[in-house]
């Protein structure tokens, strides 16, 4: 009878685990990611960033930045750790070997240019187009600022609070964003003005790695082990608990389906946002999970501190 037991548990936690349909092997460590229709755009810690369809199963593009002095004044790769595409444009946020300062890139055609130096001694975490002229920058600081690149100055800084900053995301048409720190406040912010909008609170009491914001849906990815799960429309908060440190969230298109990275073994589970049922575990990923991206309400790729990417799909049972 005991036998049978265990064998009925077996088979229900492993009758929705998923395995990945593609797997993509990078230059290096992936810092970021984001999806651009059905391109990829990766940043690693080899100095550059790729570009892979996963249509056509290619690499298409690759971007390499100059060389940088460590500590010990040895030329070694930058790390690329945020990056972004809009038409044409490319946006690379790498480290300079100067105190922890950044530099902005921007590449278009053929050309990769500085927008902002590290001797600017600004520490960009983050960094996102809001349009083809302006840039959403997140700073170690909990400050966002808006970045015109025709003039390389910002239009506004502001201070969201004395937390260390960990991530942003936007919502589908970018005016507004959430901003996650290390208090586990999360901040909505207008993009265009700068202004806060509102502040969630209530569940995570420790750093949020990782937010997430589709339509009315935020989701955060915090080091308390609790995954949460705002209804900022609502004005109500719930979680989902975690066995192990969550290091990263992803919400679908439609905002119906929230993915958290819950356990120790690297494992994807994803939720129904409203019920919380748990309809899928994906299996897979060798590392600590940093991103997690839905292309539409089955597919998704996810990212891990190693040089694979992993396509899923939900209906590939």
């Amino acid at each position: 009878m005991i036998k049978t037991i265990m064998l009925l548990l077996f088979w229900m936690n492993t009758l929705f685990a998923l395995s990945p349909v593609l797997n993509i092997e990078v230059n290096g460590t992936v810092k970021d990611m984001v999806l651009h229709n059905n391109e990829l755009i990766i940043g690693t810690d080899n100095g550059g960033l790729q570009v892979y369809n996963h249509e056509k199963k290619a690499f298409t593009k690759v971007i390499k930045l100059p060389k940088i002095k460590d500590f010990m004044g040895d030329l070694v790769q930058a790390r690329v750790f945020s990056v972004d595409k809009i038409g044409k444009q490319f946006l690379l946020v790498s480290d300079s070997g100067e105190s922890g300062y950044s530099n902005l890139w921007l590449h278009k055609g053929d050309t990769t240019r500085l927008l902002i130096k590290a001797n600017e001694k600004k520490a960009i975490i983050k960094a996102r187009f809001i349009n083809k002229k302006q840039i959403l920058l997140g700073f170690l600081s909990n400050e966002v600022a808006l970045f015109d690149i025709e003039t390389k100055k910002e239009l506004y800084r502001t201070q969201l609070n004395e937390s260390k900053f960990s991530d942003f995301s936007l919502n589908l048409d970018k005016s507004q964003a959430v901003f996650a720190c290390e208090s586990g406040i999360l901040t909505i912010v207008d993009t265009r003005r700068g202004m806060v909008l509102k502040e969630l609170r209530g569940v995570n009491k420790d750093n949020v790695y990782k937010v997430a914001f589709k339509k009315d849906i935020v989701t955060g990815a915090g080091q308390d082990r609790k995954a949460s799960i705002y209804d900022v429309k609502k004005g109500t908060d719930s979680f989902i608990e975690g066995s192990f440190l969550i290091y990263a969230t992803g919400i679908s298109p439609s905002s119906h389906l929230v993915a958290f990275a819950l356990d120790e073994q690297n494992d994807i589970s994803i939720f129904n946002a409203e019920t919380k049922e748990k309809l899928f575990t994906l299996k897979g990923q060798k590392s600590t999970l940093n991103t997690i991206l839905f292309k539409d309400e089955e597919t998704l790729f996810s990212s891990s501190d190693d040089s694979t990417i992993l396509m899923w799909n939900l209906k590939n049972k």
